[in-house]
């Protein structure tokens, strides 16, 4: 066999063997392509078999058992799984303010607020977070808000009522007291605090 010869097997076997490197590297990377596929399924299947609205209903039980933890681990996934649900948001928002995490709680309001507008209960839950605050003009405009969506909620005339007393506007909040007792004339904390105002 001639130098040339050798040198011609050697450049075939050469290339030979890049071609089977080649083809084991496509065989590895469609292996890893499987797996990484096969990972993120059972992650799936992991982060829950619930649906959101099972997740908000283990929330509920859980929030009644006193667990608030458990309940916003369980509102936390369902908002994973359907964001931009102001019920969810609503509700998180609320066990935060439970765990006197108002800054946060507020912004789950807020976000709450801004996918349903004419929510009273939102304004009134905002409005409360901004007398906490002492942000008084702030939680007299949701309250207002919260009065024109829903006229008929005792809970916002007695909210405001506070609100006024906070304010040192004592007329105005037992018109707000009184207004209370008039939807439901079972009211007595409305009742006491009227109480308390006409005894000045």
């Amino acid at each position: 066999m001639t130098i040339f010869q050798l040198l011609m097997l050697g450049a075939s076997a050469f290339f030979a063997f890049k071609i089977y490197e080649h083809i084991q590297t496509l065989q590895d990377t469609e292996d890893v392509s499987a797996e990484v596929e096969n990972i993120q399924e059972k992650s799936a299947v992991a982060f829950s078999p619930f649906s959101p609205e099972v997740l908000v209903q283990k929330a509920d039980e859980a929030y009644e058992n006193d667990d608030k933890l458990k309940a916003l681990a369980f509102l936390n996934e369902a908002n994973a799984k359907e964001p931009n649900n102001p019920d969810i948001l609503y509700k998180i928002a609320y066990i935060l303010e439970k765990q006197n995490d108002n800054q946060e709680a507020l912004e789950y309001y807020k976000a709450a607020l801004e996918l349903d507008k004419n929510d009273a209960l939102i304004h009134n839950a905002i409005a409360s977070l901004y007398r906490k605050n002492g942000e008084f003009i702030s939680a007299k405009i949701h309250l207002y808000a919260s009065i024109e969506i829903d006229k008929r909620n005792p809970i916002t005339y007695y909210n405001y009522g506070n609100l006024l007393v906070d304010m040192t506007r004592y007329e105005e909040a037992i018109s707000m007291y009184e207004k209370a007792i008039q939807l439901n004339p079972e009211f007595t904390e409305a009742k006491e605090e009227l109480s308390k105002l006409k005894g000045k």
